[in-house]
């Protein structure tokens, strides 16, 4: 089954489409709610103006009701005593009286006109209301959604990066794992075994020198090849101490932390290496004695290799409940923010604290040096 690799530039461009379009979203109901509060404004202007209309309507159509009704009085007293008017005052009592009629009818039809008007326009108000507080809703909504994208899918884009790096860090141990494959054979093919070679010419050489020459001559060969294989001795020791330290399953954790610092010092002449042990000197479990172990190991050597430290100062706390370890140097330090192809030393720590439930924290500048602190729970009292 082929393995495909995370494309964090894909995701991360999926993710900066859909804020982009939950933004766009969001303007677009934000532009209709501002709409609907001009229209929502400009009704209730219109309303007011209408319902003065009305008002106004309804005052005058009330007098013009008075006035129909002293019309239509004096168009009866006018009917009923015909013979005591003249035309002209008989004409002038009808069409009185039927102009007002025709101004009343008129003006009850505008009224009716203006109250549907202004119906429709509170129904219209009522509408509008109900949009703009649903659009403020989509928009808190919305809100909400952009926040959780921008924050916790962020997140994912995290992980997902971690993932990445995890995913590469596992090629990363294999690619490690055959260079030291390849340096071991090194180291003991012109270590020890060219050394072991030697010895045994050199064994060829004192049995020919005993039986040829002298037995003194053949002692001083056997001095100088006693020196060969001790030299021999230590650097057999010297690549198994590096591959796994025989005095941390023997001795513990803080005795062999202080042996290895003090060889590295040793070798290492222009860097000073300050220990401090201020817990409890009790052994551990094997697991949290190799991790831990390692963890400083891998700390140390960065300061040495990557920083260039003059001073290196290692600190542990062992207690009942946690193991506290800090690594400090004065080297060149590095900006945390910046992820770096090298930096597979501390994702390597930072795995072995994740497998231990632990807590890893770096503090570090370019040119103020680098702190690291681990923080590992004791759980398996």
């Amino acid at each position: 089954m082929a393995i495909k690799k995370i494309d964090t530039k894909a995701l991360d461009f999926i993710l900066e489409q859909m804020i982009e379009t939950v933004g766009n979203s969001k303007s677009e109901i934000f532009r209709i709610g501002e709409q609907c509060r001009q229209d929502f404004d400009s009704i209730t202007e219109e309303l007011k103006e209408v319902k003065l209309s009305v008002a106004k309507i309804i005052s005058e159509g009330d007098k013009l009701e008075v006035q129909v009704r002293l019309a239509r009085k004096r168009l009866s007293e006018v009917s009923m005593h015909f013979k005591d008017y003249t035309e002209s005052q008989v004409r002038e009592a009808y069409e009185s009286a039927h102009k007002l009629q025709m101004d009343l009818t008129m003006n009850r039809q505008m009224e009716k006109q203006m109250r549907l008007r202004r119906d429709d326009l509170e129904r219209r108000m009522l509408g509008l209301n109900e949009t703009i507080d649903r659009a403020e809703q989509l928009v808190s909504q919305i809100n909400v959604v952009m926040n959780y994208m921008m924050s916790d899918l962020k997140l994912v884009g995290e992980a997902l990066e971690n993932a990445k790096l995890k995913q590469d860090f596992g090629l990363k141990i294999i690619e490690a794992q055959e260079e030291e494959r390849k340096r071991l054979s090194r180291e003991i093919h012109d270590g020890p075994a060219q050394m072991m070679a030697n010895v045994m010419m050199r064994s060829d050489l004192i049995e020919r020198i005993h039986r040829e020459r002298s037995p003194d001559e053949a002692i001083s060969e056997i001095r100088d090849l006693k020196v060969m294989v001790r030299s021999a001795l230590y650097e057999v020791r010297r690549i198994i101490y590096d591959l796994r330290p025989m005095a941390l399953d023997d001795l513990g954790l803080v005795p062999t932390l202080r042996k290895y610092l003090q060889t590295i010092e040793e070798y290492h002449k222009t860097t000073r290496i300050h220990f401090a042990n201020i817990g409890e000197d009790t052994r551990l479990p094997s697991k949290y004695e190799v991790a831990l172990f390692r963890m400083i190991q891998e700390s140390v050597q960065n300061g040495l290799k990557h920083a260039k430290a003059k001073n290196i100062q290692v600190k542990i706390e062992i207690k009942k409940t946690a193991v506290t370890v800090i690594v400090k140097d004065d080297g060149t330090g590095f900006d945390i923010n910046e992820k770096k192809p090298e930096s597979f030393g501390i994702l390597g720590i930072r795995e072995r604290v994740d497998l231990l439930e632990g807590e890893l924290t770096l503090q570090s500048k370019p040119g103020a040096g680098t702190v690291v602190i681990i923080q590992v729970p004791l759980t398996f009292q």
